[in-house]
C-alpha cells in the first residue's frame, strides 16, 4: 500500500491521464458500471463540516474523507483537509492513499479539460479565469499543460490579487496575464469561474461562441453564473443527481432539469452542441476514483 503526501499525489496524477480516465469513468458512471451515492454530511465543532464521498467499480472502491473548517483561516491552518484511499474491488486490499485536496484540485481542474474537449468546437485561444485561489491554481496547471498556446487572463476578486497570482505562477506559462478592469473581452472562447462567491461573477448574456465553466459554487444558496445567462445556455453538468442538491447557479435559476444533461450525453454523442453552453460541475466520488486508477498506473501498481 502507497502513503502519498500532496506532492507524491500530484507527480502521480498528470493532466493528459487524468482527463482519458475521467472520460472513460464519467461513460461508466453513466451506464451504471460505478456505484456512486450521494456524499454524507455531518456537522463538526466550530461550524465545521466532516463529508464522506464513496464509489465503486469493478476494479476499485475509493473512500474521500474531507474535514471544513472554517475558523482555520484565522489559525492559518488549511480551511479543508482531505484523504482519499482505494481498495480492491475484488480482495478488498488497500491499495493507496492519496491527498484528498490534491485528488480534488487536480481532477477537478481535468474535469473541466474535459468539458472544453467535449463542448468547445475548437481547441481554446482565450481563457478568461475568475479566481485566484487553489482551484484557481489547478486550472491554470492543467490548461498550460494541455493547451500551451493557449492566453488566459486571471481576474480577482481583490485589488492586486491578479496580480500577484500571475506573477507567482508565472512559471506555469508564459500567456498568463491579469485581466483588465472591464467586461469579458470579446475575443474569449473560455469563461471559467473558480470562486466560492455566494453571487455571480459572469452576468453577461449568453453566447454562442463562448463557452461557461462554473466549478466554484457547490452549495444550493450560491452561483457564480448570473440567472438570465444560465436561462439562456444549454445546460450540461458533471452529476446530475448531484446538481440538483448542490448546483446554485441552476437552482437558483429554476431550471427545467429535463433540459439538463450529464457530460456523459455530449461525450457518447462526441460532437460539440450548438448554441450558447454552460457546463457546471459539483464533484462526485467517481472522479476520484478515476483518479485513484490513474495514480495506480503511475506508480505501476
Amino acid at each position: 500500500m502507497k502513503d502519498c503526501d500532496a506532492h507524491a499525489t500530484a507527480a502521480l496524477l498528470p493532466y493528459a491521464a487524468l482527463v482519458e480516465a475521467l472520460r472513460a469513468a464519467a461513460l461508466e458512471l453513466a451506464r451504471g458500471a460505478i456505484e456512486c451515492p450521494q456524499r454524507q454530511v455531518v456537522a463538526t465543532a466550530g461550524g465545521g463540516t466532516l463529508l464522506s464521498m464513496l464509489a465503486a467499480g469493478t476494479d476499485l472502491a475509493v473512500h474521500k474523507l474531507v474535514t471544513v473548517a472554517p475558523r482555520n483561516r484565522e489559525r492559518g491552518l488549511p480551511t479543508v483537509q482531505a484523504l482519499v484511499t482505494a481498495w480492491d474491488a475484488d480482495t478488498g486490499a488497500q491499495r493507496l492513499a492519496l491527498d484528498g485536496a490534491t485528488v480534488t484540485g487536480r481532477r477537478t481542474a481535468a474535469l473541466s479539460m474535459l468539458a472544453i474537449q467535449a463542448l468547445l468546437p475548437h481547441r481554446p485561444r482565450c481563457v478568461w479565469l475568475t479566481g485566484t485561489g487553489a482551484q484557481a491554481r489547478h486550472h491554470v496547471a492543467a490548461l498550460c499543460e494541455l493547451y500551451p498556446e493557449v492566453r488566459i487572463s486571471v481576474a480577482g476578486r481583490t485589488p492586486g490579487a491578479s496580480e500577484s497570482f500571475c506573477t507567482g505562477h508565472a512559471h506555469l506559462g508564459p500567456a498568463l496575464a491579469p485581466a483588465p478592469p472591464s467586461i469579458v473581452a470579446d475575443d474569449i472562447d473560455v469563461f471559467i469561474a473558480c470562486t466560492t462567491s455566494r453571487e455571480p461573477v459572469y452576468r453577461e448574456p449568453a453566447r454562442a461562441d463562448r463557452l461557461l465553466v462554473a466549478v466554484g459554487a457547490f452549495s444550493a444558496d450560491a452561483a457564480e453564473i448570473d440567472v438570465a445567462t444560465v436561462l439562456g445556455s444549454r445546460l450540461y453538468v458533471d452529476d446530475p443527481r448531484g446538481a440538483r442538491e448542490e448546483a446554485g447557479d441552476l437552482i437558483r435559476a429554476g431550471v427545467d432539469w429535463t433540459r439538463v444533461q450529464p457530460l456523459a450525453a455530449a461525450l457518447a454523442d462526441g460532437r460539440p452542441p450548438a448554441g450558447p453552453v454552460l457546463f457546471k460541475s459539483v464533484g462526485c466520488a467517481a472522479w476520484d476514483l478515476a483518479a485513484a486508477r490513474v495514480a495506480l498506473r503511475q506508480a505501476g501498481g
